[in-house]
């Protein structure tokens, strides 16, 4: 083992170091979390760019592995990378990160071809995004950790956090203003921030703490990356409708994904447990603190991953167009409308982190798991076309419980860590978190589509036939997958404009096209459906949350790793 410190510095030199040290790393996080939303808010901008149909077939695919692609390559090496951090160096690891994060940015904005071509070039360029992403995410914990004595780590972790939660939101800004210059601005909008960061950390970070030097896991990397890639493969080709299906989980493709997923995830157990430098340290989780922040961490992922973007289709499939917000804007007013969040998470992540540097995590992630549920049961309990201000009021509580449980759960996982393994247990922690959100996304997704279905076809068959629409092609309408028309209100379009076929619109008495493709026909008819499948949801993600609360409250008091324990 060899102890790396920093060089002979004052004391003001090292009050100095810590806040470059947070600085540098919270840019990465607001700069990563930023370009998550800002793509799913311009995809329709970036579709009609590179000239493919959305809601044309095999077109979803498409879409779901341009906005996926960068959370599935993130989730699978994060792990890794945080490893490689113990052994060459954390900041040298986010260093290079930062760096391959802003070359694949604007290697996505130089996409050149169009059509299906296009597609796959930007799907790559994500992947190159993804790895600096895994980099950045997997090292900055640990470098905070390193960098900040015990009594302020929460604070610090907090910011930290607090930045990515509310890039999140802000990409939402982002991703729609820039989206109306251009699609490329909104690659291109990394790209200046990430040369000043790539910079700013090749020159001020420094390697200080514990550097371990071991040799790479080359049975478990591999086969923990394909287990895993497997498992999130088979989740997104699961929401994907089938040729018989409203969708893909009963496909061959989608159950060998996850059988090999599994076989292979159990497989690289067994490894780990073996090999003398394992890359996934399982006998972290012997650590009380460690394993229940997790297990609370996964909890609120799988709760609130994919619940914000079935918030956002709330917004721009039903509730803006029922207010007379046409189809083509509502993805940027979804956003605007949704800032009371990000209020919320901003206005209590600093001050929760700092509180749980002096009386720990417990308190604060178990209310804040309880709050979360008492958000969404207040969200169960609303109307689906809404009073704003009650709406505003739920999800700036949402918010403020998100920023209450962040900080002090990052911060006690951290604090748990040996010194020497902070790089791999960082990695881990992050993995789980993003394995969280889209198998959230994958579960929300599937609850609502059974809801839908049980009453849409029907509701939809009925109102199109009692406006003229002829019964074969109102038959065509109602039996389409629920995910064709979510994602079209989600991308911006009106969804019977663009499924019902022009000719037949045309046919119609002109008063009767215009009340079929109106701002309120759609959002009017799946009204009740979407209330049936939001309650599905909502349940679910109150499940989770409780689940979470336990696992927050059994970790136990304020613990934080010392040699002399060795516990």
């Amino acid at each position: 083992m060899q102890h790396i410190s920093q060089n002979p510095v004052s004391h003001r030199g090292k009050i100095e170091y810590k806040w470059i040290a947070l600085s540098n790393t919270t840019l990465s996080m607001l700069l990563g979390f930023i370009n998550i939303t800002s793509v799913l808010l311009a995809l329709p901008v970036i579709f009609r760019g590179i000239g493919i149909n959305p809601l044309a077939p095999g077109s979803t695919a498409l879409l779901l592995w341009v906005l996926m692609g960068y959370m599935l390559v993130t989730a699978v090496f994060v792990v890794a990378f945080g490893r490689l951090g113990d052994m060459f160096g954390r900041s040298r690891m986010y260093n290079l990160g930062f760096a391959i994060f802003t070359l694949g940015s604007l290697l996505c904005a130089l996409t050149w071809s169009t059509g299906p071509a296009g597609a796959l070039e930007l799907i790559l360029f994500r992947v190159v995004q993804g790895m600096g992403g895994a980099f950045l995410f997997a090292n900055s914990p640990a470098i905070l950790t390193d960098a900040f004595p015990e009594n302020q780590r929460g604070m610090a972790l907090g910011l930290n956090q607090v930045a990515g939660i509310g890039g999140s939101f802000l990409g939402i800004l982002v991703g729609g203003l820039l989206s109306e210059v251009g699609w490329r601005w909104v690659f291109l909008f990394n790209v200046p921030i990430g040369i000043i960061g790539t910079i700013w950390s090749y020159r001020t970070l420094r390697q200080v703490g514990t550097r371990k030097k071991e040799s790479i896991d080359w049975l478990g990397n591999p086969t923990f990356a394909a287990g895993l890639t497997m498992v999130l493969v088979g989740a997104i080709y699961g929401i994907i409708p089938s040729a018989t299906s409203s969708m893909g989980w009963t496909t061959p493709f989608v159950l060998s994904m996850f059988g090999g997923g599994i076989v292979l995830l159990i497989a690289f157990c067994l490894i780990e447990q073996r090999v003398k430098a394992p890359m996934f340290r399982l006998n972290l989780f012997r650590i009380r603190a460690f394993a229940a922040g997790n297990l609370a961490g996964f909890m609120s992922a799988l709760a609130r991953g994919g619940f914000m973007l079935m918030l956002t289709i709330w917004l721009q499939g039903i509730w803006l167009p029922l207010h007379g917000y046409d189809f083509t804007i509502t993805p940027l007013w979804a956003g605007i409308y949704m800032i009371p969040s990000s209020i919320g998470i901003l206005a209590l992540g600093p001050l929760s982190g700092r509180l749980s540097d002096r009386y720990g995590a417990r308190y604060f992630a178990t209310g804040a798991m309880i709050l979360t549920a008492v958000g969404f049961l207040f969200l169960l309990l609303l109307p689906v076309n809404f009073k704003y201000p009650l709406f505003a009021a739920i999800i700036f509580l949402d918010g403020l419980s998100m920023g209450m449980f962040m900080s002090p759960n990052t911060a006690a996982i951290m604090n748990s860590l040996p010194p020497q393994h902070r790089g791999a247990g960082s990695g881990m922690r992050a993995t789980i978190m993003n394995i969280g959100t889209p198998i959230s996304m994958a579960v929300i997704f599937t609850l609502m589509v059974v809801g839908l279905n049980a009453t849409m076809p029907a509701a939809l068959y009925s109102g199109l036939v009692q406006n003229g629409i002829p019964i074969q092609v109102a038959h065509q309408v109602a039996s389409a997958p629920p995910v064709a028309y979510l994602f079209a209100a989600f991308l911006g379009y009106n969804p019977l404009a663009t499924m019902i076929p022009a000719k037949v619109l045309a046919s119609l008495p002109a008063q009767q096209a215009a009340n079929i493709t109106s701002r309120a026909f759609f959002p009017q008819l799946i009204d009740a459906a979407f209330h049936h499948g939001l309650v599905e949801v909502l349940v679910f993600a109150i499940i989770m949350c409780l689940i979470g609360a336990v696992a927050s409250w059994i970790r136990g008091g304020k613990y934080v790793y010392r040699e002399d324990t060795k516990s």
